[in-house]
């Protein structure tokens, strides 16, 4: 069940990837319209100018909850790369109920007023020829962290599957061909050993004959 919870989530979280990586692909693009236009053509478009921060706003904003599926935050490991993955799962369930959580929802929700505000005033930019409907980009913050608390739940079922030994990832682990290629190994090196001396023992055979 829990499983099935972790790759349901997992899926959710590649959507968001997928939109988040359209969307720096557009803004690559515009950003590529925009300088051959000002430096080959002597013109440009302030609402296309504008359009880069909106995609950038995009990206930033909804690419958070596909980061932290992803475990792609930044973090100081200087502890943490130590620990067992049990320890290290328990540190990520606790960080998520403790840190993440409460913040995503206090952020979203003080967030609201403003979206609102903006949606009421029909909030555009104040550059001529600027892009209308700026309550569009503002209501991103919200929805991101609406994004984050979802994939954060789901942050915390993975994690919960590996205190548990359950992970996909111990799953798909194959302990008899781990044990095959260590067999392999001792086969290749059992008559290979090094003495105190530096010589090893196979040098030693050679002399004995």
């Amino acid at each position: 069940m829990l499983l099935k919870l972790e790759r349901g989530f997992d899926k959710f979280a590649d959507i968001i990837g997928t939109i988040t990586a359209i969307a720096m692909v557009l803004m690559i693009l515009n950003v590529f319209y925009d300088v051959v236009m000002r430096y080959f053509f002597k013109t440009g478009s302030i609402a296309m100018q504008e359009m880069e921060w909106h995609l950038f706003s995009v990206i930033i904003l909804i690419g958070i909850a596909y980061t932290l599926k992803e475990d792609g935050h930044v973090r100081v490991d200087l502890v943490y790369d130590k620990l067992t993955p049990r320890k290290k799962a328990l540190i990520n369930m606790v960080g998520s109920v403790l840190f993440i959580l409460p913040i995503s929802i206090l952020v979203g929700l003080s967030s609201i007023d403003t979206v609102v505000e903006s949606y009421t005033m029909m909030e555009q930019s104040g550059d001529p020829g600027g892009l209308p409907y700026r309550w569009i980009v503002k209501s991103l913050i919200p929805l991101s962290f609406l994004l984050l608390i979802i994939t954060t739940i789901g942050f915390f079922i993975k994690n919960l599957n590996v205190f548990k030994g359950i992970s996909k990832e111990y799953s798909n682990y194959n302990l008899k061909e781990d044990m095959h290629h260590v067999q392999c190994e001792l086969e290749e090196h059992k008559f290979h050993v090094v003495d105190i001396d530096g010589k090893d023992e196979d040098t030693k055979k050679d002399v004995n004959k």
